[in-house]
């Protein structure tokens, strides 16, 4: 392994962003919060003085490879999130460093899940942080580092690490120019997301924190009563309406603006999602219309929850532990399938569960029809092998790590459904689970060692786990390129 060129990136990536304290900074600043604007500007300094020798480090071999950008993946969110902890410790706004580090691991994975009883009672810059983590997770830091930055080698191995979905492709050919057009379209529907909440009636503050929740379908709320606090059916159609596009593969938003609307008629992971999210609302209206009797107010909740799920936003309008099990079960299988791929969601990913389908249709065939030749093909392109074998093994690691997390947390005392809703929420980066984690309660009353244990599968969901174990491989660090 190119050690040299890992060093020297990853301290660019993370001298880079020790300038995004300044935004937290300047807000705490705004508001008159002198003590919290200088534990920003410290944390964001500090940050930078470490990073400043690596980064002035020259490695004789500039390019990389791919287990080079997954150390360097895995490297970044950890440390990352080890000092975006800092500013809640050492302001005292979470007295316990494990609390703090759950909460900021949380956040850059745009998982959403909180230890906090109270965040009214947080100051300004401190809330403008946790969603600031959000916004800057979705997209991920990496890929901002490669906008900005100068191009080091292959820098499309880098997205590949970070961003979620069975295939990364570039949108044009240089993964740098890629970088830049993701981050533009992402920062746009995020200020359009913010006109459309502020124009509701929702003040700034809260419609910037939230529009940054919405973007990385993280789900960080600023009301103790969440999005419930506006009781307002505009604000709700927003929401849903801003989650689900941001659950949509980002790819094809770059296509329509290049007007190729083909590649996005044909996208079979599109109508899917759109189906599941249609099927799963409408089965719930049903099923909770004995609970709330109006169709209008049915849909309402049941639209806005299956969103949220679906795109592991997280946020909540409504106690779906009261609603029927029937209700609670379409939502459980929603945080597993979870959004698109090359989206800001989080989950196992539609595009996966498309490749399996028809992989196993195909399987069938070809047991029924022995010298039939049975290709899988995924919107008129065959699939390669390669593909087919990387999701499987991704089934594989995902459910092993699944049931592995499951038996840990088990070790808590804390009922079954608890135990593996908080899993299933935290590796698929949902954040309210069912239960004693459900939308009205948080993951306070865990034990230290469950909190790590659901921390650590948060990154390994985000990251989706093969960088993590790359990164933990023996064999990787002994070999020298």
């Amino acid at each position: 392994m190119n050690k040299g060129i890992v060093l020297h990136y990853l301290s660019m990536a993370l001298l880079l962003s020790s300038a995004l304290f300044v935004v937290p900074a300047l807000v705490s600043l705004y508001y008159g919060e002198y003590y919290f604007l200088l534990i920003f500007l410290c944390v964001g300094a500090g940050m930078a003085l470490a990073a400043l020798p690596g980064a002035l480090y020259r490695p004789k071999r500039r390019y990389m490879f791919a287990r080079e950008g997954m150390v360097i993946a895995s490297l970044m969110w950890i440390i990352f999130s080890a000092v975006g902890a800092l500013p809640f410790y050492l302001s005292g706004s979470i007295p316990h460093y494990v609390d703090a580090l759950f909460e900021s691991i949380s956040g850059f994975t745009t998982t959403g899940s909180s230890i906090l009883t109270d965040v009214e009672a947080l100051p300004r810059g401190i809330l403008f942080w946790r969603s600031f983590t959000h916004w800057v997770g979705g997209m991920g830091v990496l890929v901002l580092a490669i906008a900005i930055l100068p191009s080091t080698g292959n820098a499309l191995y880098l997205m590949q690490a970070e961003c979620p979905g069975p295939q990364v492709g570039k949108l044009v050919p240089k993964g740098k120019t890629s970088a830049l057009y993701l981050y533009l379209i992402y920062g746009v529907l995020t200020l359009v997301t913010v006109i459309l909440l502020f124009t509701g009636g929702m003040p700034l503050f809260d419609s910037v924190c939230h529009a940054m929740g919405i973007a990385g379908t993280g789900g960080f709320g600023i009301k103790n009563d969440g999005v419930s606090y506006y009781n307002s059916p505009y604000l709700e159609g927003v929401i849903t309406v801003t989650m689900i596009l941001f659950g949509v593969n980002f790819t094809l938003y770059y296509y329509l603006l290049i007007r190729r609307f083909r590649e996005v008629r044909k996208n079979t992971e599109l109508r899917v999602y759109f189906c599941i999210i249609a099927a799963a609302t409408g089965l719930i209206m049903l099923n909770i219309q004995p609970i709330y009797y109006s169709v209008g107010k049915c849909f309402r909740y049941a639209v806005f929850q299956v969103a949220s799920i679906m795109t592991s936003t997280g946020f909540a309008t409504a106690d779906y532990n009261n609603w029927p099990l029937f209700s609670q079960m379409i939502l459980l299988l929603l945080m597993f399938i979870g959004a698109c791929g090359g989206s800001t969601g989080g989950g196992f990913k539609v595009q996966r569960f498309v490749i399996l389908w028809k992989s196993g249709f195909a399987s069938l065939r070809k047991m029924v029809h022995p010298n039939s030749v049975n290709q899988v093909k995924s919107d008129d392109k065959i699939l390669r092998s390669e593909v087919l074998q990387h999701v499987l093994s991704y089934l594989i690691l995902y459910l092993g790590l699944v049931i592995a997390s499951f038996l840990l947390i088990s070790l808590d005392d804390m009922d079954f459904g608890t135990a593996v809703s908080a899993v299933s929420t935290c590796i698929n980066n949902i954040g309210p689970g069912m239960n004693r984690v459900g939308p009205m309660e948080n993951f306070s009353f865990l034990s230290d060692f469950s909190k790590m244990v659901l921390s650590a599968d948060m990154l390994l969901g985000r990251l989706e786990i093969f960088p993590i174990l790359v990164l933990l491989s023996p064999s990787v660090w002994r070999k020298s390129f």
